[in-house]
């Protein structure tokens, strides 16, 4: 008669050190906080915090004829 492995507890809480690292995708610093791993910017990164610094493209354009 083989005996069977016990069943395994679920892993509910996974250590901070068994956890992938996640990177800013501005300045490529390692995160930490849970809401900045989730949206991938640290918070002096995170362009919703900072709507000012967000890139604005320009061209200058004639008007169209006729308008």
């Amino acid at each position: 008669m083989t005996s069977r492995p016990a069943r395994q507890t679920p892993l509910l809480g996974l250590p901070e050190q068994g956890r992938r690292p996640v990177h800013c995708l501005r300045c490529r610093r390692e995160l930490t906080d849970p809401d900045s791993r989730l949206r991938r910017y640290g918070a002096e990164c995170d362009p919703e915090n900072h709507p000012g610094r967000a890139r604005q493209h320009h061209v200058d354009q004639d008007p169209l004829p006729g308008t």
